[in-house]
């Protein structure tokens, strides 16, 4: 598998620290509001990597942080902390804010199909680590304490700028919602390792510590999370192409300064997803979330579908038209697989090796989902038999987890009811309220009877507290 690292900014074959195991990081959620749409998109590109990566027989351990307090209205460290604004906005604790909102994002991934990492870890339990790690680096003379706080000093850097060809000079100080100058700082780039109540005194969460009582920076935070449950040596670090600088660049700074060696060796960035005016953000146009899309009746699923026909190194327009375009074609895809018969023939094993050879390649190369979709079509127009698309559909399905079919399966029953004999559908009822009657009697030797007979006509009853429907097999 060839990936683009972001730090060498070049594309080569992954090979983990450990034959066949993959520890992996991604930065979570700052759960002061719901998750939109471009957020989203992240987290959909990375479950894909975390998906492949398992289909490619690595055994993987995923990480990710639910950031609950730490991270203020600018990157740059400055501002007011956005659980702490999202707390104000609605009038309720931080805690009921971050418990809201990490609840509210699972959801969102549990529609979309991502799956929960096996460590999600908040910040707010894990001061003992950040204070640990803090206090080496001032031991190591990598970190000073200025106005009650410490920050971490760029300068003891033989290179800190690893992204990208930043110079100091272009880095301005105060360009998000109207911040000002740090004056404590020695140098433009340091960055807050840990805050103290003499620059936060309204700040709700606060712990005891050797400079005082306070609070971590945002930054400090994946470095240590990542290191306590992934060690000290990380095969992939995973975000959104605008946590490359500054955050990422912090990670770097601090995690190798305390380690004294390379800390992580590929840096995967998801690029924009993007409207028609611009990076989508939480503050500007319409709040994209899933819920308003499921209310416009789009499935979450056919918006993961639309992520994956563009490359996660590509930015992305979003517009209701694109995404319509994308519902027509999911829609059709899962037509044709709802006409594949089940039980069409025997599996093809070479015809199935070499269709999936295709799936493999595409997403060898840098996790190309949009070549992976193409392969997908190539599937169900292959000269193969029905159980050999099926097959391969089901095993594509171990990655892009697109809801195929299952949404096929019920297609294949919409077409089944809408084609259906209307004497044969009043007799499918009129057994169905028999046997509820029946139950209510607490003849259940007649209801299993009912049961059986529907079963014997290709009808399965599907209990609920509403009542009882059914489906054809």
């Amino acid at each position: 598998m060839k990936l683009y690292n972001t730090l060498t900014r070049t594309k080569d074959e992954f090979v983990p620290n450990e034959p066949g195991k993959v520890s992996m990081y991604t930065c979570g959620p700052t759960v002061y509001h719901f998750a939109h749409i471009g957020n989203l998109r992240t987290y959909i590109m990375e479950d894909v990597l975390d998906k492949y990566l398992r289909y490619s027989g690595y055994e993987v351990k995923r990480v990710m942080n639910i950031t609950d307090v730490g991270h203020l209205t600018s990157d740059a460290d400055e501002g007011e902390d956005k659980m702490l604004k999202g707390a104000k906005r609605e009038k309720k604790t931080v805690l009921e804010i971050a418990k809201f909102y990490t609840d509210a994002f699972f959801e969102d991934c549990k529609k979309l199909n991502i799956k929960t990492p096996e460590v999600v870890a908040p910040a707010t339990q894990c001061i003992g680590e950040f204070i640990k790690v803090i206090k080496k680096l001032i031991e190591k003379d990598y970190a000073y304490e200025a106005g009650g706080n410490i920050y971490f000093d760029t300068s003891k850097l033989e290179s800190y700028y690893v992204f990208n060809n930043f110079e100091e000079e272009d880095l301005q100080d105060g360009v998000r919602e109207g911040v000002e100058k740090d004056s404590n700082k020695r140098n433009k780039a340091d960055f807050v390792l840990w805050f103290t109540k003499s620059k936060f005194d309204d700040q709700e969460l606060k712990w005891n510590s050797p400079w005082g009582v306070g609070y971590p920076g945002w930054h400090i935070e994946c470095s240590c999370i990542s290191m306590k449950h992934l060690g000290e040596k990380l095969d992939i670090h995973c975000g959104g192409i605008d946590n490359a600088f500054p955050h990422h660049t912090n990670e770097i700074a601090q995690s190798e300064a305390y380690l004294g060696h390379k800390w992580c060796n590929w840096w995967v960035h998801v690029l924009h997803l993007n409207t028609n005016s611009g990076k989508m953000s939480k503050s500007s146009g319409e709040f994209l979330t899933v819920s308003l899309l499921e209310s416009k009746g789009y499935d979450p699923l056919v918006y993961r579908f639309f992520c994956m026909q563009s490359h996660y190194r590509k930015s992305l327009v979003f517009t209701y038209e694109n995404l319509d375009n994308a519902k027509v074609a999911y829609d059709k895809l899962t037509s044709r697989i709802a006409q594949l018969d089940p039980k069409g023939g025997d599996v093809d094993e070479a015809a199935f090796a070499s269709l999936k050879a295709g799936f493999v390649d595409a997403l060898d190369n840098d996790l190309n989902t949009s070549l992976a979709v193409t392969s997908l079509y190539d599937v169900v127009k292959a000269d193969t038999t029905d159980a050999t698309k099926i097959a391969l559909i089901e095993d594509f399905e171990k990655v892009l987890s697109l809801g195929l079919l299952e949404a096929a399966a019920k297609k294949r029953e919409e077409n089944a009811m809408a084609n259906a004999d209307p004497e044969l559908i009043a007799k499918i009822e009129g057994l169905i309220a028999e046997r509820t009657a029946a139950k209510k009697e607490r003849n259940f030797a007649r209801a299993d009877e009912i049961r059986a007979i529907l079963t014997d006509m290709g009808v399965i009853l599907v209990d609920t507290k509403e009542g009882t429907t059914y489906k054809f097999a």
